[in-house]
């Protein structure tokens, strides 16, 4: 255990809190549990692509994923039931073998990944050079990432920031969030909490009368 790197026993670990969580995920059926253990997984993430030294996938993986995403689905938690209905396992087999492909797959390409930090692989060399090289020279940026993020492909971030930000939008018009949103009454079981909140208190008050 001695000779174990602390970064790889970090990795690790939050591997396997991942798993952890993605499992609870899959077998909870209460809306609200699942949605704040989605934003979980989505900080471990986060912190595992700080571990990776990838800041600024990490922090869109916390600003995305476990902020707006995490937001949004407590608005749809609005519109519909409070657990999800069980599943027959029949119509889970579909789902369970296309994850088991996908991941056979996935960790047969692993293989062909160049190992971590190596300054010959394709995004350190070609145009990865060329960039290293130009923020030097042109972009007073001690980081390349934000370089590349904000000058050398800044049209392509604010289109990404405009896809997103319409992604939201169309979200939250969706949610009914678009001017009729004080006209919505729960109406959880079946029962308007509101409408028997009004007629209780009118009767209370032909009561004093």
């Amino acid at each position: 255990m001695s000779n174990i790197p602390p970064t790889l026993m970090l990795d690790m670990g939050l591997m396997a809190m991942l798993l952890v969580v993605a499992f609870a995920v899959v077998r909870l059926r209460s809306l609200f549990a699942i949605v704040m253990l989605q934003g979980v997984y989505s900080l471990l993430s986060a912190a595992w692509f700080v571990s990776l030294d990838a800041v600024d996938v990490a922090f869109t993986e916390a600003a995305v994923g476990a902020g707006i995403s995490t937001v949004l689905m407590l608005g749809a938690m609005l519109l519909t039931e409070r657990e999800a209905k069980p599943v027959a396992m029949q119509k889970q087999l579909g789902s369970l073998f296309i994850v088991t492909i996908t991941g056979l797959a996935l960790f047969y390409a692993i293989g062909d990944m160049p190992a971590f930090g190596d300054a010959h692989s394709a995004a350190n060399a070609y145009v990865g050079s060329d960039y290293i090289a130009a923020t030097k020279n042109n972009i007073i940026l001690p980081n390349v990432v934000t370089a590349v993020l904000a000058s050398f492909r800044g049209y392509d971030t604010f289109g990404e920031v405009v896809v997103i930000y319409m992604a939201g939008l169309g979200i939250l018009l969706l949610l009914g969030l678009n001017g009729n949103a004080g006209k919505w009454r729960a109406q959880p079981n079946g029962q308007d909490v509101a409408g028997n909140r009004n007629s209780n208190a009118d009767s209370e008050a032909g009561d004093k009368s």
